[in-house]
């Protein structure tokens, strides 16, 4: 029996399952990911009820709603290329005129944001208007009874905010989508009987943009268990929501084409991670970091909920964490300079790196190395089930979010209790409700955040021994969500005020 896997042709005996035809093939995909089983190819065209509109700024997307205006569009089609710009105000922009059967009303309508619509001007059908709405107003343009709305903007709507009087659409194009009809499954399931001629990826491969080192640091950041968390799902894209609301810069703009990966850098959404199945216009919101440059079958597969295994290449240069020594020999390796700053004992660990971005230090060729004794790093373990809440603003003010340590400066030390106040302030925007208060009594070695029942909301306390009156950042116990342990705590015992000790997260 002949199958495929990631491209390569293996022979396996009858009755073979998944299992057999990835240990032949070598293939490895991270635990818990999906693996992708597609049984014969085909693709069909469909013509949607999408258009690109070609103007003298560039191309608006369009998709048409399901309702009767459709018949209007589609007997006027060809009239529309050479209509130009009949008005333009801050609500919209109308082109036309074009005559129509279209019937119409003198109501006035309330539109929002990227609507399309069809109204006739002068309240006669003969200068029938394309209206593109760019806020959301209320106004009377001649529409039928339920406000003339034709269909929506979708791609291309920094092209709308450019229009202008004497502009003009030069052209629509029809969008032809093509529906594939193969027999195709996401299975975890390495049991599954194979039949011969299948084909099996089991992974993404991607490749960062040397343009956007900072948002490529944001993607290895997203994929550094080499998976890809997918939480939603459209026809155009997969989504990660992993970094949600993480802030992070724009730096390259080009058009979201199949395969393409972008972060959201503004509104809502930031820091969502995208990958594109199918072409859409740029987007001043849109980040592009890196490309998809094999896999794409699996991006196609994939569903909400799903783990994907995915590669990015370069790998990504993360050293904080990593013993001094260790450190300089991967260097050394990769033909680096390393230049080191603070402790350099046989017991030294990295805890911050400059640049923090691999395309940075690649490009380079150097990185400063901050060190320190290994008893200043402390290894914790985190409660992702008992405070997730709590644990997205720990995790936020630390950087442990996108690196695998992050400093807590001591602000306070008494009596078995360290308070710690993290550097990035939080407060303001991330959510601390009770959760996961103690009850009975606080083990040593516990971490816990107060919470907004506290007037110091955000504080981060360590208690070194058990206590049954107070948490571990020195609040009763309804003012306390308790986020995790010390791994190390006798680390703890000889800090000052003033100092910052570090954290690694053990998983």
């Amino acid at each position: 029996m002949r199958v495929f896997v990631d491209g390569r042709e293996i022979e396996l005996l009858p009755r073979a399952q998944l299992v057999d035809a990835l240990g032949k093939a070598g293939a490895n995909p991270a635990a818990g990911t999906i693996v992708g089983v597609v049984k014969g190819r085909g693709e069909k065209s469909s013509q949607t009820n999408s258009y690109w509109l070609n103007t003298t700024k560039g191309k608006l997307r369009i998709e048409l709603l399901e309702n009767d205006l459709q018949k209007i569009w589609h007997e006027n089609i060809d009239k529309i290329p050479g209509s130009t710009v009949r008005w333009a105000s801050a609500d919209g922009i109308a082109f036309g005129p074009f005559a129509s059967t279209l019937s119409f009303g003198r109501d006035a309508n309330e539109y929002s944001r990227w609507e399309v619509v069809l109204g006739a001007a002068g309240f006669d059908a003969e200068n029938t208007q394309i209206i593109f709405v760019r806020r959301r107003h209320t106004s009377a343009y001649g529409t039928p009874k339920d406000g003339g709305v034709l269909g929506h903007v979708v791609g291309g709507k920094n092209t709308l905010d450019r229009l202008q009087t004497g502009d003009e659409i030069q052209g629509i194009e029809p969008i032809v989508e093509w529906q594939d009809i193969t027999s195709k499954q996401a299975t975890e399931d390495l049991t599954l009987p194979l039949e011969d001629g299948m084909e099996i990826f089991t992974a993404v491969s991607a490749e960062l943009i040397e343009d956007a080192p900072i948002g490529a640091e944001f993607f290895l950041a997203l994929t550094r268990d080499v998976t890809f968390k997918v939480d939603s799902v459209t026809s155009s894209y997969i989504s990660s929501d992993l970094l949600l609301k993480e802030p992070i810069v724009f730096e390259h703009r080009e058009p979201r084409l199949e395969g393409v990966v972008t972060v959201r850098t503004s509104g809502r959404g930031l820091g969502r991670v995208f990958i594109y199945k199918q072409d859409r216009t740029s987007n001043p919101g849109h980040s592009v970091v890196a490309r998809v440059t094999a896999g794409m079958d699996m991006i196609k597969l994939a569903g909400p909920g799903q783990l994907v295994t995915i590669r990015v290449k370069p790998e990504r240069i993360m050293l904080m964490g990593s013993s001094l020594k260790d450190a300089l020999l991967q260097m050394q390796a990769l033909g680096i300079e390393a230049e080191v700053d603070g402790y350099e004992g046989e017991d030294a660990v990295v805890v911050k790196q400059e640049p923090r971005a691999t395309m940075d230090i690649l490009k380079h060729k150097k990185v400063l190395l901050s060190s320190m004794p290994s008893s200043r790093l402390v290894a914790v373990q985190l409660y992702y089930d008992q405070a997730p809440k709590t644990l997205d603003y720990f995790r936020h003010v630390t950087g442990l979010k996108e690196r695998p340590v992050g400093p807590l400066p001591v602000y306070f030390v008494y009596e078995n209790t360290l308070l710690f106040k993290p550097e990035i302030q939080a407060v303001g925007y991330k959510e601390l409700l009770p959760e996961n208060k103690p009850a009975g009594s606080v083990p040593a070695g516990s971490i816990a955040v107060s919470n907004q029942v506290s007037k110091k909301i955000g504080l981060v306390g360590v208690k070194l021994v058990e206590d049954k009156r107070y948490g571990p950042s020195g609040e009763k116990f309804e003012a306390t969500n308790i986020i995790g342990r010390v791994l190390e705590p006798e680390k703890l015992k000889d800090v000052s005020e003033g100092e910052t000790i570090y954290i690694k997260e053990v998983r």
